[in-house]
């Protein structure tokens, strides 16, 4: 008897801890994968129209799950964009509106850029931090790209920086959170890392915000999917059409087909600049971008084959899209008429059908792909017209989850939880505020409004404006601004409106002499000196150099306000602040420093006491440091201090001087 009832007792307390078990199982919080790619064109993926480029895994996706074909970024360029990811809101609207640092002005140009923040604000709450407040472990991989360190706005580990290379070494940023050994790909081991992060998560809720820096510039392709590509492009028949068109600046006068062609045969940065054309790529047939963009698409098979081993791919939602359009337009001016090595390493791919490139307001810039897979809750394998943009992540993803949203949060953002149930979803008109000149064209400052299927476009310089029927003209090609003048009028008041609703920057006319073309152009940093007697007093500076860098002031950087920049003369003689000062006796005296360096570029901190080395450190990370030198030996006697930014390569070696100080 007795055994019979340790039998029954057991046969009840197993069947109690199954129900136990299946109940926390019903009630396991679903994980988050948002898939990010830099700089992918809306029709670079198979399932979106590319026949050239090879991507397997994300049509598998998108036949697993539902493909958006209104998906769009909120910024042409990527700070601002991810940042509306974060924060559910619009770049307008937090004043983060450039890709960080930002592009100088240029002398030709008739605006001053509208003032503009330099890092994620930290009053902002962002996904991470709600999703953390919710029980989920958090990381951010890849291009974070918002100036700070990602741990600081709600991730619970982060492995970011910018890549000057796809092999191996990536950058110093990566040399100790992302180990790796010649011959190793970014991507792959970006990729490594992210799933080491699922292994050690697999047993709680967990959001991957995997920003990929592919297919971003350097274009270098794994090698191995170069040759497939190499050899596929050989055995294709020649694609009828131009290799790249000229763009005119559409807030200019009209240029002629004559026009356009003369200007496509001199070829010349001056003569372009003076007529605002740029070089847009027309063809996908560029092996090195093809071989990061299949690169890409592994490691998006790689972690969802991994969830499926754990068993958690029927709990994970995986979101995948891009941050703005396809670099079909070069980065910085760059001809065409040069070997096709040269031009791939320039020209990313294109956006065709769509019209313009990454840093412009038409399609190609702006129009994303977007892949929701949530299994077990959408119909696999739709596709949705609904129109959806960053903004809109925060809040449906809220819903997705169960979890109360955050309206004063994201409050540019709406919920497609309908579109992803198959249902109707108008979420009304979206916006586009950019006040800066790209990088990517000579194309003015501008926004734009999307409402229905009519698009319009303003631009700041001379007060310009397109006016196109996406529904039937995807390629924008067919201004409608005259033909529909009740139109353009209420898109345009609709968008002014918005502008004075959130409080948008707007770019300042440049006086005349500023806006002309100086014939002696100013030594960089003139007013540098100045600039150093005001962040710290009594010291001085020589050697300076960097024009492009603008050495000087900063109201704020990287979450710090008056930041000083400091750039070498060269890569031989470093920049040096100087002061010589009387170390009181009886006094504990300490030389404070909080220095960082330029995400691109690294420098070196040299400090000498009398001309004798008191410390060398180099300045790799794009983090603050705190350093400080005690000067209490030199107690009652004149020591002269020299502070020396030195360049450790030639690309980006400034310094950012947070403070400069002698405590006493």
């Amino acid at each position: 008897m007795k055994n019979i009832a340790r039998i029954a007792a057991s046969i009840l307390i197993t069947s109690l801890l199954g129900n136990v078990a299946l109940g926390a199982e019903k009630e396991r919080k679903l994980n988050v994968v948002f898939f990010l790619v830099d700089d992918l064109g809306w029709s670079d993926v198979g399932c979106y129209g590319s026949t050239f480029h090879e991507t397997p895994n994300i049509d598998r996706l998108a036949r697993e799950g539902m493909r958006f074909d209104n998906a769009y970024a909120t910024c042409h360029v990527c700070s601002p964009s991810r940042a509306s990811i974060l924060t559910g809101k619009y770049p307008a609207r937090t004043d983060l509106t450039e890709w960080l640092n930002g592009r100088p002005e240029r002398a030709f140009e008739k605006l001053h850029s509208a003032q503009k923040l330099m890092s994620l604000p930290d009053e902002e709450i962002t996904l991470a931090e709600t999703l953390k407040q919710h029980g989920y472990a958090t990381a951010n991989y890849g291009k974070a790209h918002l100036r700070k360190d990602p741990r600081t706005y709600g991730f619970d580990e982060a492995i970011t920086g910018w890549v000057r290379s796809y092999y191996h070494p990536f950058s110093p940023q990566y040399e100790k959170t992302l180990p790796a050994k010649k011959g190793d790909y970014y991507t792959d081991k970006l990729t490594d890392a992210a799933l080491d992060f699922i292994e050690r998560n697999k047993d709680r809720p967990f959001f991957v915000h995997l920003e990929h820096f592919a297919v971003h510039d350097p274009i270098q392709g794994r090698k191995d999917l170069v040759e497939k590509y190499e050899r596929k492009l050989a055995a294709m028949a020649r694609k009828k059409g131009p290799e790249f068109i000229l763009e005119p600046n559409p807030d200019g006068p009209a240029l002629s087909r004559d026009e356009l062609k003369a200007l496509e045969e001199k070829d010349a940065l001056e003569i372009h600049q003076d007529k605002r054309v740029w070089w847009v790529k027309q063809k996908q047939d560029n092996v090195e971008f093809a071989g990061m963009l299949e690169a890409t698409d592994e490691s998006l098979g790689r972690i969802r084959a991994r969830l499926a081993e754990l068993g958690l791919a029927e709990n994970t939602i995986v979101i995948f899209t891009g941050d703005n359009g396809g670099m079909s337009a070069s980065n910085q001016y760059r001809g065409v008429h040069h070997p096709r090595k040269a031009l791939n390493s320039r020209f990313a791919s294109s956006n065709l059908p769509l019209r313009g490139a990454k840093g412009w307001n038409y399609e190609g810039g702006l129009r994303v792909p977007l892949i929701v897979h949530w299994p077990g809750q959408i119909e696999a394998n739709t596709t949705s017209h609904a129109v959806v943009t960053g903004t809109d992540y925060y809040p449906t993803l809220l819903r997705m989850l169960g979890l109360p949203g955050l309206p004063e949060q994201h409050v540019d953002g709406m919920s497609f939880l309908p579109a992803l149930k198959g249902k109707a979803h108008d979420r009304g008109a979206i916006y586009w505020h950019f006040p800066h000149y790209s990088n990517h064209g000579y194309q003015s400052p501008g926004g734009a409004i999307r409402l229905g299927n009519y698009k319009l476009l303003e631009y700041y310089e001379n007060g310009s404006v397109q006016l196109f029927d996406l529904e039937n003209d995807l390629g924008e090609q067919k201004d409608l601004s005259k033909a529909k003048p009740e139109v353009t009028k209420k898109l345009l008041k609709m968008l002014h409106d918005w502008r004075r609703e959130v409080d948008a920057k707007m770019p300042q006319v440049k006086t005349a002499t500023s806006s002309s073309k100086p014939k002696n152009p100013p030594t960089a940093g003139t007013a540098l000196p100045a600039d150093v007697a005001t962040f710290a007093p009594g010291w001085k500076i020589r050697d300076w150099g960097g024009p492009k860098m603008k050495p000087g002031l900063r109201r704020e950087w990287d979450g710090r306000k008056k930041v000083l920049l400091t750039h070498p003369r060269s890569q031989s003689v470093p920049c040096v602040l100087s002061r010589k000062i009387e170390v009181p006796a009886g006094k504990k005296t300490t030389l404070d420093l909080e220095v960082t360096n330029h995400p691109k570029g690294d420098w070196k901190l040299v400090v000498l006491i009398n001309g004798v080395e008191a410390l060398s450190r180099d300045i790799e990370e794009t983090k603050w440091q705190q350093l400080q030198i005690d000067l209490s030996r030199y107690a009652g006697k004149s020591v002269s201090i020299e502070l020396e930014n030195r360049a450790t390569g030639w690309a980006h070696e400034a310094a950012y001087w947070s403070r400069i100080q002698i405590v006493h």
